[in-house]
C-alpha cells in the first residue's frame, strides 16, 4: 500500500504516518508572492548589523521589493550592506530623517530590542508600513501600547516571527489540529549555542553598541533573541497565550562582564494545562534548536528545516523490574522515526525570511493584515517578559487581564 494512503488510525496503531506536502493556501498567507501590478515597495532599512544586512541580502532576489534608504549610526555596518543593495540607495546616520524621505514606502527595523518600540511608534506617524524585528518590544507597557497605535494607523504592521512564513510549521499545525499526535500536553523547546555569543568591536568605544545583547539595558537576553521564536510557534500551535510563567537563569559559565544571562530556564502553562518547557544555553550545542511536540499518541521533532514523528509504543510490554512482577518493562517511545514531509510556497524552495518579506510586500500592496500581525507580537513580546521577569524575581508570573487577548 502507498504510504499516501495511510489513514490517521493506521498511523496510531501501526506506527507508521503519511503526511505529504501539497501545493500551499495556508490561512494567513497570500496565496501568491508575485508582485501582480507591479508595484514595487520601496524599503528603508533601519540598522544594518548582522540582521538588517542578512534581510538585505536576501531582498536583492526577491520581486516587488527593494532598498531605497538606509541607516545605522556605525560606519562599519553602513559598510557591510553596501554590497547587497543599489548605489542610488541613500545612507543616514539619524532614522527620523530617513523617515522624512518620500521615496521609501515601508521600513525594515533591525536595531537592538530597546530601540524597537520607539522607531515603530514614529515610522508609524509617519504614514510608513512597518516590519520589525523580534521580540516586538522591550517591555510589556510598550506592546500594548504599540498594539493600540498599530490598530488605529491603517498601516501593515509585520513582526519578524518569520517561522510563521515556513511551510514546515504549517505541516506541523495541521497535525496537531488532525489529532495525528493525540491529546497534546507539553512543549519542549530548546535554542543552544557553545559560544559566547559576542561580536568583534572594530571602532573603539562602541562595545555596548555592538554587543548590546550582553547588557540588560538593551535586550532581553536569550529569551528574548533565541527563545522568541520558539515563544510564538507555540503560541500559535496552541491559539492561545500562557497564563502563568515560572523560571531561573544566570552566568554561570561565561563570566566576562555581561549582564543577560548565559543560561535561561523557564516553564510556560497554557490553558488546559499545557505546558511549554523553554531553555537556552551558550555552553553546549547538542540538538542545538529543535522542538518537541508531546502527544498522547506521537512526539514530533522539530529540527531546523525538517521534522519527525514518532508513535508512541500501541501494547506496554512487562516483566519484572527491580523484584516488581508485571512491571512496565519499557515506557517510551518506539518504532523509527518518520519523516514529515511538506510542500514550500513555491519552486524557489525559499528561507522562511523571504517569504516573510514577499508576504509582507504583498500586504501593503493588497491592504491586508499580515499572519505575524501586531497581536502575535504582542502575545511574544509578553511571554518573553514575563519569563524575564519571573527569572529576575524569582516568582510566577501570570497574565493579567490588562494585557488584553
Amino acid at each position: 500500500m502507498s504510504r499516501m494512503l495511510f489513514t490517521r488510525r493506521r498511523f496510531l496503531s501501526a506506527g507508521t504516518l503519511a503526511l505529504s506536502g501539497a501545493a500551499l493556501s495556508y490561512a494567513g498567507l497570500t496565496s501568491s508572492f508575485a508582485a501582480a501590478n507591479k508595484e514595487v515597495i520601496r524599503v528603508g532599512v533601519i540598522g544594518t548589523g548582522t540582521r538588517g544586512t542578512g534581510l538585505a541580502k536576501l531582498i536583492k532576489s526577491l520581486e516587488g521589493i527593494t532598498i531605497t534608504a538606509y541607516c545605522d549610526i556605525l560606519d562599519v555596518n553602513a559598510e557591510k550592506i553596501k554590497a547587497h543593495i543599489s548605489t542610488k540607495a541613500k545612507r543616514y546616520s539619524d532614522y527620523r530623517k530617513l523617515l522624512e524621505d518620500k521615496e521609501v514606502d515601508a521600513v525594515i527595523i533591525a536595531t537592538p530590542l530597546y530601540l524597537h518600540y520607539v522607531m515603530a511608534k514614529d515610522a508609524l506617524s509617519a504614514g510608513k508600513h512597518v516590519y520589525v524585528e523580534k521580540s516586538m518590544t522591550y517591555d510589556i507597557p510598550q506592546a500594548l501600547d504599540l498594539e493600540r497605535r498599530v490598530n488605529s494607523a491603517g498601516l501593515v504592521f509585520q513582526v519578524g516571527h518569520q517561522y510563521r512564513y515556513f511551510g514546515l510549521y504549517h505541516r506541523v499545525k495541521k497535525a496537531i489540529d488532525e489529532g495525528w499526535l493525540g491529546k497534546v500536553t507539553h512543549f519542549e523547546c530548546q535554542y543552544h549555542r557553545n559560544s559566547d555569543w559576542r561580536f568583534p568591536v572594530l571602532e573603539k568605544g562602541t562595545e555596548r553598541i555592538v554587543n548590546w545583547r550582553m547588557y540588560k539595558e538593551y535586550s532581553g537576553g536569550l529569551m528574548a533573541e533565541l527563545c522568541g521564536h520558539q515563544l510564538d510557534i507555540v503560541n500559535w500551535m496552541t491559539n492561545a497565550h500562557p497564563e502563568r510563567v515560572v523560571g531561573m537563569g544566570g552566568i554561570n559559565y561565561w563570566n566576562d562582564g555581561r549582564e543577560t544571562y548565559d543560561n535561561v530556564r523557564a516553564v510556560f502553562e497554557y490553558p488546559n494545562g499545557v505546558k511549554a518547557n523553554v531553555s537556552s544555553i551558550l555552553s553546549n550545542a547538542y540538538h542545538g534548536y529543535e522542538i518537541r511536540v508531546l502527544g498522547s499518541k506521537a512526539t514530533l521533532q522539530i529540527e531546523r528545516d525538517e521534522a519527525f514523528i514518532y508513535a508512541e509504543a500501541v501494547k506496554k510490554q512487562t516483566g519484572v523490574v527491580d523484584g516488581v512482577t508485571g512491571a512496565t518493562l519499557l515506557n517510551a517511545t518506539q518504532g523509527k522515526a518518520t519523516k514529515l514531509e511538506f510542500a514550500y510556497q513555491d519552486e524557489a524552495k525559499r528561507d522562511p525570511s523571504s517569504y516573510a518579506l514577499l508576504d509582507f510586500a504583498t500586504c501593503i500592496r493588497e491592504n491586508k493584515k499580515p499572519f505575524a500581525d501586531v497581536k502575535s507580537g504582542k502575545y511574544g513580546a509578553i511571554a518573553v517578559h514575563m519569563a524575564n521577569m519571573a527569572m529576575d524575581k524569582g516568582d510566577v508570573q501570570y497574565w493579567q487581564k490588562s494585557y488584553g487577548v
